[in-house]
C-alpha cells in the first residue's frame, strides 16, 4: 500500500476514535442527539479508512454506506451486521440532526455508541490484518 494511503488511513482511525471519545462525553451529559451524531461519524471515518485500502473514496454518506456494503460486507471482508450498524447509525444522525421533535432516549444513544465502538474495533482489526 502507498505510503500517502496508509498515512491517510491512520487518519481516518485517530478521528473516529476522537469522535467515539467526544460522543461518550456526550452521552454522559445526555445530549443524545449528538452523542448519536458523533457516533455515527466515528464510523463514517473508520469506514473511509477501510474504503481507501481498494482505493475507494465516497463523495456522500450515502455513496459510503453503499460501497461499504458492496466492497466488504457482500464480499464477506466484514459480518453483515456491520454494514447494518453503518446504516442505522446513519439514520439515526439523520434523524437526529435533522428532525425538529427528535424520539432519540438515553437507550438509543448508548446503543449508537456501542455500534460504533464495535464498528471502530472491526475495521482496526481488518486494516491490521491487511496491512
Amino acid at each position: 500500500m502507498d505510503k500517502k494511503v496508509s498515512i491517510l488511513i491512520q487518519a481516518y482511525l485517530e478521528k473516529s476514535q476522537q469522535k467515539l471519545r467526544v460522543a461518550g462525553i456526550l452521552l454522559k451529559n445526555a445530549d443524545y442527539e449528538d452523542a448519536i451524531s458523533r457516533a455515527y461519524y466515528s464510523a463514517f471515518h473508520a469506514a473511509h479508512a477501510v474504503l481507501l485500502t481498494e482505493g475507494l473514496d465516497p463523495a456522500t454518506h450515502q455513496g459510503l454506506v453503499n460501497l461499504f456494503g458492496l466492497h466488504f460486507v457482500k464480499t464477506g471482508k466484514f459480518e453483515r451486521k456491520m454494514g447494518k450498524y453503518l446504516t442505522h447509525l446513519k439514520d439515526d444522525r439523520e434523524s437526529s440532526d435533522y428532525e425538529v421533535y427528535s424520539s432519540v432516549d438515553a437507550a438509543t444513544a448508548k446503543h449508537a455508541l456501542k455500534e460504533a465502538r464495535e464498528f471502530l474495533a472491526a475495521s482496526k482489526k481488518y486494516l491490521k490484518k491487511i496491512s
